[in-house]
């Protein structure tokens, strides 16, 4: 999995790729790493990788895979579930139906108490037929009463169909009102809730406090100032032991870009903002955090919450750019491609990178007789749809990487079944147990020992951190 040889001397990037509960393998990674002293230049990640390497470089990774950290909050069970207005409304045809099956369930409740009269009889029981047929005469005298039937069952599920309909209607509003763009929207309504089904609020919210604490310190500052706080961070402490350089990557729908963003050391700021042959002007891609002229410092939150976008799936990040800077304060939609792992392995070896550590969560492609069961609900089947182009990306990834640099090593597991919304764990058919976040964790550190420490890096001794 691993070119021949590793050397510490040569400026090295660790890649973190993947979505949803691949941060938490990551951070398994990262905390192995930081124990073995592996030397580590650049962290640069998309998707859920962006908190593994904002955290990362600022000395925090092994946080994250505390056993009170990050990936053990309680928060983060209900990480990309369905959208509230759905799962409300939901319930409420849930109701529907049910009161609209009722009289067909009593009818079938009445016959099977019948019937157990009737065997009751031939018994000879006669005290206990008589009573069961009693209880089913009444039954049908009060489920076809005109009071019943014809008037409270019709009333109850006409209210059913106002309250969802109520409740889609006042969450695509509150969507509406919400939105930073004011630009007109083309479709129906309701295709605001169902066109994009699942919340990605949950884990970005838990995601972007565990930056804020990293980053405010014992500071009073607002935690609108999080971006600012966190850049003066890493460039106030470039070369002391656990501070690096860090990277970002996210897609902007609006612009038909990957957008990224860096915090560098000023040796390599020039070449990161120098322009891509065919790509058009450096400034409308490329975000030099470092540089406060263009105001860029705020959109590090933004970054965070743009990568945890799935496409499709959940609703994409809404952004406004700085007035300053070149898209001046247009409104634009982010979310994660899984693909971005490419833009990001073209991107530091523009800055100097010699070697690179690649770690994603998405397992292998497959061989023969590994076939497993069919995935029937939706956040299932787009996660496995989401974890397969994951795979896809990886191995292209790879190969780009070994016509780039003199080392390229790989992290992965060699078996994961806890798909990217797989936040409160999932049953697991190889092993017939449920595997959870925790273990995901610790898979990522035993994975990076395994694979990479281990074999490639040690012969027993640490590796100096600089």
């Amino acid at each position: 999995m691993a070119l021949p040889s590793y050397a510490p001397r040569l400026r090295t990037a660790l890649v973190l790729c993947g979505a949803g509960t691949a941060g938490a393998y990551h951070a398994g990674v990262l905390k192995a790493l930081t124990e073995a002293g592996v030397k580590i230049d650049v962290l640069a990640a998309h998707g859920a990788g962006g908190i593994g390497a904002l955290s990362g470089a600022a000395d925090a990774g092994v946080d994250l895979a505390a056993a009170q950290g990050l990936w053990a909050n309680e928060k983060l069970r209900r990480g990309y579930r369905w959208r509230t207005a759905l799962r409300v409304g939901g319930r409420g045809a849930m109701a529907a139906v049910l009161l609209l099956l009722a009289p067909l369930a009593v009818m079938l409740l009445a016959t099977l108490v019948y019937g157990l009269s009737v065997v009751a009889a031939l018994a000879n029981f006669p005290a206990i037929a008589a009573s069961l047929v009693g209880w089913y005469q009444r039954a049908l005298d009060l489920l076809f009463a005109p009071a019943i039937l014809p008037t409270v069952i019709p009333r109850a599920m006409v209210l059913a169909v106002l309250v969802v309909a109520g409740v889609l209607g006042a969450a695509a509003l509150r969507a509406r009102r919400g939105e930073r763009s004011r630009r007109r929207a083309r479709g129906a309504f309701w295709w605001r809730l169902i066109g994009q089904p699942l919340d990605p609020r949950q884990p970005e919210g838990v995601v972007l406090e565990a930056l804020w604490k990293l980053t405010r310190g014992a500071s009073t500052a607002a935690r609108a100032d999080m971006g600012r706080r966190y850049v003066e961070l890493l460039t106030e402490n470039f070369g002391q032991p656990g501070f690096r350089e860090v990277m970002l990557a996210v897609h902007d729908l609006d612009a038909r870009r990957d957008l990224v963003a860096a915090v560098l050391a000023p040796q390599w700021r020039q070449a990161f903002g120098q322009r891509r042959v065919g790509a058009g002007p450096r400034e409308a891609e490329s975000f030099d955090l470092v540089d406060g002229r263009d105001d860029n410092r705020g959109l590090v939150p933004d970054l965070i919450a743009g990568g945890l976008r799935l496409p499709v799936a959940s609703a994409p990040h809404e952004v406004t750019f700085p007035d300053k800077g070149y898209w001046q304060g247009e409104t634009h939609r982010w979310c994660d491609r899984p693909e971005l792992v490419s833009r990001l392995i073209d991107e530091v070896a523009r800055v100097g990178v010699e070697q690179v550590i690649l770690v994603g969560a998405a397992a292998p492609a497959s061989t023969p007789h590994d076939m497993r069961a069919k995935a029937l609900d939706f956040r299932t089947r787009m996660g496995e749809t989401l974890r397969s182009v994951e795979t896809a990306a990886f191995q292209d990834a790879w190969a780009l990487a070994a016509s780039r640099f003199s080392g390229v090593f790989a992290i992965r597991p060699a078996h994961n079944p806890v798909g990217p919304f797989d936040f409160s764990g999932v049953y697991d058919e190889s092993s017939d147990r449920t595997r959870t976040l925790t273990e995901l964790v610790q898979q990522g550190h035993d994975d990076a020992y395994r694979q990479f420490i281990e074999p490639v890096v040690a012969t027993g001794e640490r590796v100096a951190e600089i």
